[in-house]
């Protein structure tokens, strides 16, 4: 195929607006914790795509798109980039209408973003050295192959499971990743016994309005073109984040006051839900994906704050069992019309089997093989601080930086 002129500019685009959800994730996170750590939150992503992005280039992309192996992995044909270059890509078959390399990267931009969703569960505990080894093992090991299966020609690929824009690949696999690595780290020193408010807001509020605006590139540019799909999973996105922000909201209101931080989870929650659906449903449908996200996540919020789980910042909840959730709904509400499938509603049983059976599959996988990771790096060099490194912050313990 030839490379098309408007599709790689679009898709270049997407990749810049992609690439901003990293940092964006590292804002959203450090206005939620404590000041003495709010450097380090936000260093953390930024860390993960300088290490992710290495990965990637070195033998990630060759891992998660290279030629099948056993509908598990990609071989190492492409390692280094090899066979990588400008002319157009062709992904399990398929040939791309943009050059290799520009698929490579957009692609990079989202394991970057997925490794700092993981940051959650580690919230102001994790040792700087520790996260750099657990990120290019668990980049290696869990998120690969999951982007291999679903859009590397893997086994859940074949099986016709629907996965647009990541909603299994980076939210299932992140989501359930931090709860794992929250379990190993255990509980913040007097979590449960001290106050632990958001140091900052404000710094969470722009860090949701990167992360909002990030999301187009990340659902539209995975149409892979500059066309109706393209635009079909723009406006899908906007509305769905738009209706998670307001059910998240009215459904805290009744337990309090309407806060700003409820508005802004329940958007990530709808954008999270969308996710693997951009590219599948309709409009009206996005409003229910998104509203039933935003009363979903908020729910799951309160069972893990009831069950005195220290997934310090709720990527379980949100992105993890939004992911979840939007995964369902994909095979629910998915039209031929828009996607060239069709769902549960329209008369296919099949899509809504597959789609459960590819989203419980990357649950099981990311989470014990994410809890064991976790657990060897503890085991061996340390993936939790000192008591006294976390009583005094990490922003001093692990860069000798501070706020004044």
């Amino acid at each position: 195929m030839d490379i098309d002129t408007g599709a790689t500019a679009w898709v270049l685009a997407s990749t810049a607006l992609v690439m901003i959800m990293t940092p964006g994730v590292g804002l959203f996170y450090g206005g939620l914790v404590r000041k003495k750590n709010l450097i380090n939150m936000i260093a953390l992503s930024l860390v993960a795509f300088a290490v992710v992005s290495l990965q990637w280039v070195l033998f990630g992309y060759s891992l998660a798109f290279g030629p099948d192996v056993g509908g598990f992995i990609g071989s190492l044909a492409n390692l280094g980039l090899a066979g990588v270059g400008q002319d157009g890509a062709v992904i399990a078959g398929t040939e791309l209408p943009v050059p290799a390399l520009l698929y490579m990267v957009f692609q990079l931009v989202f394991a970057t973003v997925t490794m700092a969703i993981i940051t959650s569960g580690m919230a102001e505990r994790v040792k700087w050295s520790g996260f750099l080894v657990f990120a290019i093992l668990w980049t290696t090991l869990v998120y690969d192959p999951l982007a291999h299966w679903v859009w590397g020609g893997g086994w859940t690929a074949q099986l016709g499971a629907l996965d647009f824009a990541g909603g299994t690949v980076v939210h299932i696999s992140s989501g359930f990743g931090a709860l794992a690595v929250a379990l190993v780290l255990g509980k913040r020193m007097g979590f449960g016994e001290h106050s632990m408010e958001p140091n900052n807001i404000p710094v969470t509020l722009l860090g949701a309005a990167l992360l909002w605006f990030g999301w187009f590139g990340f659902n539209s540019g995975s149409a892979i073109a500059a066309n109706g799909l393209a635009a079909s999973a723009f406006v899908v996105t906007n509305t769905a984040a738009a209706a998670g922000a307001i059910a998240w909201m009215l459904a805290s209101w009744v337990h309090g006051k309407p806060a700003s931080l409820g508005l802004v989870s329940g958007a990530i929650a709808g954008l999270v839900a969308i996710t693997p659906a951009a590219g599948f449903v309709d409009t009206m449908s996005s409003i229910v994906i998104g509203a039933v996200a935003g009363v979903l996540c908020y729910g799951m919020m309160l069972f893990r704050i009831r069950k005195g789980l220290d997934e310090s910042l709720d990527a379980w909840a949100v992105h993890g069992m939004g992911g979840l959730w939007g995964a369902l709904a994909t095979g629910i509400f998915a039209v031929a019309v828009v996607g060239g499938k069709d769902g549960l509603l329209a008369g296919n049983a099949q899509q809504f089997i597959s789609q459960c059976i590819g989203a419980f599959a990357a649950i099981a996988y990311a989470f014990i093989l994410t809890y064991v990771l976790a657990l060897v790096v503890e085991k061996t060099i340390g993936l939790r601080v000192s008591e006294e490194e976390e009583y005094v912050g990490l922003d001093i313990s692990q860069h000798g930086e501070r706020i004044h």
